[in-house]
């Protein structure tokens, strides 16, 4: 059984995260017994006129407020963008960490240059040019992670009610940025070949009738997160030539890109937008985003852009109020373990060990889903998104799992009412057992009643879209009480 871009866009009402979970005005909170209660009328009066009008449209992410449930031994968390680190050599790490010491700890202490040190821009230099893209050190700036790289581009590009067009679903750590800088994102739905581009153009035609121009889009043209499909090379062409043709810039999120298992490697929109660029061997209308985090460690907290040049000043003078630079001391590391260790091998050996667990739990799948569900099946990259049949929601199931974690598919999606029967599942970070076991536990509480609303509540579950937006606070809040009380009985027991 192998289904390919399964994409739900059901509709549905605001709905319990996990056990010991909150949903409160869309956000997801975990109760771990330490918080405070909810603010009180009175608390919020205090403080709610010295807030920026921003501050209404932040929302909490997903694989953050997850990151929680790691913590705890009992939950098999399939939820987080995790690659194994437990695969790097303490050996290695310790070695490398005396040689920073030793040779640069001055360096390694003190501030380094906003655009990054050239120690490591020559390890990103070499790592582009594995996908085939040339760079040079004078194109990039290094940043504090590729999340970084998402809110530098707003900060520089996006006033409130901007248009940003996005993939759906979409990278859910990439939805509170947008929504903190008030963008407006049209999401435009995926098939087993990513974006389609002619709706695109259709979409672009009507905001352009609307004389509204979008800033950029938003696209991860490998083993796409959450979704795991990848665009096709005709669809890349046609994307890099609209872009040109109508001026648009486009982010290209890739941190997937050397991750792949199978099939051919396909060129980077950089490289396809760089070939004919009016600048020689540059890109003109492509934003790349890169990341040490899934090719070596996303403890470093180390990603990277190249983007034109005028962007790219832009990028750096928001780095400069955000934290000033880069970490001195991660940068020095990766120098050190490009220099001493082979960082291809490494890869490799990464490839080799998320194929097998990829095929694991592509294997539990078949197993425990079966025909109740349709799932993706990526070339790579750490992700499957799978799709359940019937009446189901997945947050509504995430809430019933008491020792399983999964990303809802709602945290895809900008108004958090579409992919309500969706789930985004990481086979990356975990032993094969583990995924195994974690698919069957899914796949048990799947049989059951999924009602959690109506039982917490005592009101039936919605799937219409509700415009009220009081009403849907409301709901949260009302969800939000059953599941201290709900999660405290849990503690008691």
């Amino acid at each position: 059984m192998a289904q390919l871009g399964i994409f739900a866009a059901a509709g549905g009402t605001l709905a319990p995260a996990a056990p010991g979970c909150a949903t409160v005005a869309g956000a997801m909170t975990i109760d771990d017994g330490s918080r405070r209660a909810r603010p009180t009328a009175h608390e919020l009066q205090r403080y709610e006129r010295l807030f920026a009008a921003r501050t209404s449209g932040m929302r909490s992410s997903a694989m953050r407020e997850m990151m929680a449930l790691t913590e705890r031994p009992d939950v098999i968390s399939l939820a987080g963008g995790l690659p194994d680190t437990s695969t790097f050599p303490p050996a290695l790490y310790a070695k490398l960490m005396a040689q920073v010491a030793a040779d640069s700890t001055a360096r390694a202490l003190q501030y380094g240059p906003t655009e990054g040190m050239g120690a490591a821009m020559d390890c990103i230099v070499q790592v582009m040019a594995e996908e085939g893209t040339a760079v040079g050190t004078g194109e990039m700036i290094v940043t504090t992670g590729g999340q970084q790289v998402i809110d530098l581009v707003c900060k520089a590009l996006i006033d409130p009610g901007d248009v940003i067009v996005a993939e759906a679903p979409t990278y859910p750590g990439a939805v509170p940025t947008f929504g903190a800088y008030q963008a407006d994102v049209v999401q435009i739905e995926m098939d087993a070949d990513g974006m389609p581009i002619d709706e695109l153009e259709a979409t672009l035609d009507r905001l352009q009738g609307e004389n509204r121009r979008p800033k950029f889009i938003y696209t991860i043209p490998n083993f796409q997160n959450p979704g795991g499909v990848t665009m096709s090379l005709e669809r890349r062409h046609r994307l890099v030539q609209i872009a040109r043709e109508r001026e648009l810039l486009v982010l290209e999120d890739n941190p997937y890109g050397l991750l792949r298992y199978e099939g051919e490697a396909l060129p980077t929109l950089y490289s396809l937008d760089a070939a004919n660029a009016d600048r020689d061997g540059k890109s003109d209308f492509v934003i790349y985003l890169g990341t040490f985090s899934k090719i070596l460690s996303p403890g470093l907290r180390l990603g990277w852009a190249v983007a034109p040049r005028p962007v790219l000043e832009k990028l750096n003078l928001g780095k400069q109020g955000a934290d000033l630079c880069s970490s001195p001391v991660t940068q020095l590391f990766v120098a050190a373990y490009f220099r001493e260790h082979d960082w291809r091998g490494y890869l490799t050996e990464l490839k080799t060990l998320y194929s097998r667990r990829r095929d694991t739990m592509l294997g539990a799948l078949e197993e425990h889903f079966g025909d109740r569900a349709q799932w993706t099946t990526p070339q790579g990259g750490l992700f499957i998104w799978a799709t359940l049949h019937g009446d189901v929601d997945t947050t509504n199931l995430l809430a019933r799992a008491q020792d399983v974690a999964f990303v809802p598919g709602r945290a895809a999606y900008m108004d958090g009412r579409r992919g309500s029967s969706s789930m985004r599942l990481n086979f990356a970070g975990l032993p094969e057992e583990a995924i195994r076991e974690g698919i069957r536990r899914i796949g048990e509480i799947m049989g059951g009643d999924t009602g959690l609303f109506g039982a917490l509540t005592g009101s039936p579950p919605s799937h219409a879209d509700a415009d009220d937006e009081g009403e849907r606070d409301a709901s949260a809040a009302a969800l939000a009480d059953a599941l201290r009380t709900d999660g405290r009985r849990r503690r008691g027991r």
